[in-house]
């Protein structure tokens, strides 16, 4: 969890957490580093940390600040995130590259140890609460464009100039620039800053769980019945009546906790489950390739509302298992020399490069997927698939890079018809050069 202005988990972190070597309990209107930042409200958390919407009294400006639990491995793993954060903000003074900036590092004493700090600059909403905004629904594909740019723009910047593979892409891990409810972000809302603690202010992400978790029950219990009644034609709103229109799509690659150099890898398995290279899974070796497949499964992801690989555990067959055979249903075949090449092919591979426990594949081509169950158009449908096949290539030398998606026809469809209209204007102009050299010889 990074930078975010919403909880990427229904699921608060749990009071046992909040124990020597573990979170840092904070109240709102806590000082930090001095009394510069003063906590103003809790964004989010995740495993190692928690996520605080801070201001930043120096520049009366809003920031996050992300407090990382105070045991040695979480310390370890904060100092390489800060050390990887630091070099693309040095390199990136003017944040231009669609990745997150560190603003700030310090160290924070309190009751359960110190806590290694990280104050980065305050973004929006990620592109998992997007998706869960449009109520898992077919995104325009226009909005699907707008948001890939920005993340080829961020990968193309980590692969080619610095060299480091993010490993752990996902929606999550991709926040827009702005809330898509303008009462949540502190400055569009007009909030004055929190300055000093309130009174009988409780301990963030202890006291008030049970009165949180009440309170969800009931958001989601009026979200069941007004669904339902939508469902029966009653007078409640639709579920996807709900407007993107007036949302800055624009985003930013935020949480480099898992971040490696190419050159300097120090873990196997990288990568939350659905969008898991398979080269990982196999332990033949990864690289940049690994972050392309990742976006090729996002892009699927936000155009579809669906997640293209949900892969689970059976009675005869491994996690593992099953997602190579989501990947072959929907890609084709896994050729032999790359199925039976990794550290781990054995575990899922037969020597001739079939799957050992699950023998039926139902194969459906991605573009046949997206006009049946998506209900693309043929034209849509075949572009796309187009952009995302090569991104999700067995192969991975032979995925495209960054910078040549960048340049691919689908995400310059303008450029396109530009051509077009330019080739008919030029074919238009010798036409009448024609006729009128006809009329002067007299035909």
């Amino acid at each position: 969890m990074s930078c975010s202005s919403s909880s990427g988990s229904e699921d608060d972190e749990g009071v046992d957490s909040y124990r020597k070597g573990g979170y840092h309990g904070v109240r709102i209107g806590d000082h930090f580093a001095g009394g510069r930042y003063v906590a103003q409200r809790k964004l989010g958390w995740g495993q190692f940390s928690t996520v605080w919407l801070a201001y930043d009294t120096r520049t009366s400006k809003y920031v996050s600040l992300k407090i990382q639990k105070s045991a040695p491995q979480f310390a370890e793993a904060a100092r390489h995130e800060i050390e990887v954060l630091s070099a693309i903000s040095d390199s990136d003074p003017s944040s231009s590259k669609c990745i997150v900036q560190l603003i700030d590092h310090f160290k924070h004493a309190g009751p359960n140890g110190q806590h290694p700090c990280m104050v980065l600059e305050f973004l929006g909403d990620s592109l998992l609460r997007l998706i869960k905004y449009n109520r898992y629904k077919v995104l325009e594909l226009n909005k699907v464009r707008e948001i890939c740019k920005c993340i080829l723009v961020a990968l193309d910047y980590l692969h080619r100039e610095l060299g480091i593979i993010h490993a752990d892409l996902k929606p999550e891990n991709i926040l827009l620039l702005s809330t898509i409810d303008p009462t949540k972000d502190p400055v569009r809302s007009g909030q004055a800053p929190i300055l000093e603690k309130p009174e009988g202010n409780p301990i963030g992400g202890t006291m008030n769980l049970i009165e949180k978790k009440l309170k969800r029950r009931a958001r989601r219990a009026v979200s069941r019945i007004s669904e339902k009644r939508a469902s029966m034609g009653g007078a409640t709103a639709k579920p996807d009546e709900r407007k993107l229109d007036g949302v800055d799509l624009r985003c930013k690659i935020v949480d480099f906790g898992n971040a490696c150099r190419a050159d300097r890898q120090f873990m196997e398995e990288i990568q939350t489950r659905q969008y898991r290279a398979p080269e990982v899974i196999l332990q033949s070796g990864y690289s940049y390739p690994v972050d392309m497949w990742s976006f090729g499964c996002i892009a699927f992801e936000l155009a579809t509302g669906d997640m293209m690989f949900t892969p689970k555990e059976g009675q005869d067959y491994s996690e593992d298992e099953d997602h190579l055979a989501l990947m072959m249903e929907l890609l084709g075949k896994m050729p032999k020399k790359i199925a039976i090449g990794g550290a781990r092919s054995k575990d899922y591979f037969d020597r001739h490069g079939d799957l050992k426990r699950i023998r039926r594949l139902k194969f459906w081509s991605l573009d046949k997927l997206l006009v049946e169950k998506y209900k693309l158009s043929e034209a849509d449908a075949q572009a796309f698939a187009e952009f995302l096949c090569p991104l999700l290539d067995f192969a991975p030398e032979k995925r495209p890079t960054a910078q040549q998606c960048l340049q691919h026809p689908w995400l310059n469809p303008r450029n396109i018809a530009q051509n077009e209209l330019k080739n008919k204007s030029e074919v238009e102009k010798v036409n009448v050069g024609m006729s009128k050299l006809q009329i002067r010889v007299g035909k």
